[in-house]
């Protein structure tokens, strides 16, 4: 971080311009904002993530209930993994055609992805459902959210910091531009008598 390297401009020193003094404030003040506004905006975003994912968590293992299905036969691969490569990946599950019973007591059946590499018929296998039986996905579990809400922090306190910086370099860029606009007048106004005889410099 370069932000710093306007504190210098603090020093007493005749040539000191009133803009040197200026970018020395934006100095100061960016520092602070990153040191302090930054971890408390990401500690902030932080907890805030956290509630809401664990809240979420809560919520699907309350809407989310594992049952056990029963192999009734083996169906043949899905068209979408017909390419070996993308089917890497799925190597230990199988589809296979089961029947489950819902934490209604319902009696479900279909085609279902078993976490069976070679499945027959009654084998049995774990599956996630929604209180009526239809499959949904596993639950997030609360380290994962947690990591989550980890890395929403830490983003937000990154954020925030290039967000600061970039606001001070826009300041400072501003401010040498209108340093220079006013050295072109300057030198405009001088220019035409510059190094001339007899003008009386």
């Amino acid at each position: 971080m370069r932000a710093i390297s306007g504190l210098w401009r603090w020093r007493r020193n005749p040539l000191r311009r009133g803009t040197d003094l200026a970018e020395a404030w934006m100095a100061l003040g960016a520092l602070l904002l990153i040191l302090v506004a930054g971890p408390v905006l990401g500690t902030l975003v932080g907890g805030v993530a956290q509630d809401a994912l664990q809240r979420s968590v809560r919520e699907q293992r309350e809407a989310r209930q594992p049952v056990t299905a029963t192999v009734i036969r083996k169906l043949d691969s899905s068209p979408l993994d017909a390419d070996p490569e993308t089917s890497t990946g799925r190597s230990l599950r199988s589809r296979v055609f089961a029947d489950w019973t819902a934490p209604d007591g319902t009696a479900h059946q279909g085609p279902v992805m078993a976490n069976l590499r070679s499945p027959h018929r009654g084998d049995h296998f774990t599956i996630w459902t929604d209180l009526h039986g239809g499959l949904s996905a596993r639950p997030l579990d609360s380290a994962t959210a947690t990591t989550h809400a980890v890395l929403a922090g830490f983003g937000a306190a990154l954020l925030t910091t290039g967000l600061v910086e970039g606001g001070r370099r826009f300041a400072v860029w501003r401010m040498v531009r209108r340093r220079y606009a006013r050295w072109d007048q300057a030198w405009d106004r001088a220019g035409p008598d510059w190094g001339r005889t007899g003008t009386g410099s």
